[in-house]
């Protein structure tokens, strides 16, 4: 339970009760990890509608609706991107 499963930028759906908003704007996006509280991770997350960010813990969060957070060596098999920074591709002058 100390480590984060999703990471800044990920759109998450949080559990019913939390807001007074609407179903369909229970979706809202993370905009930073916050250090541990005692074992639960914490989240800042804004949703589209609002001008301000909630602190929400991970147990907040609908993991049913959400997608779960994908490894970095998936998600760059997956899409098949280089990099945009090549080492063999840079010259120096002599």
């Amino acid at each position: 339970m100390g480590r984060p499963n999703y990471k800044i930028g990920d759109m998450i759906v949080l559990k019913s009760g939390l807001t007074r908003t609407a179903k369909a704007d229970m979706r809202c996006r993370i905009a930073s990890i916050l250090p541990n509280d005692h074992g639960h991770v914490q989240y800042r997350v804004r949703f589209e509608a609002e001008n301000f960010e909630r602190r929400i813990t991970e147990a907040d969060i609908d993991t049913g609706e959400s997608p779960s957070r994908l490894s970095p060596e998936v998600v760059a098999k997956s899409d098949g991107a280089e990099p945009w920074l090549k080492f063999s591709s840079i010259r120096t002058g002599k």
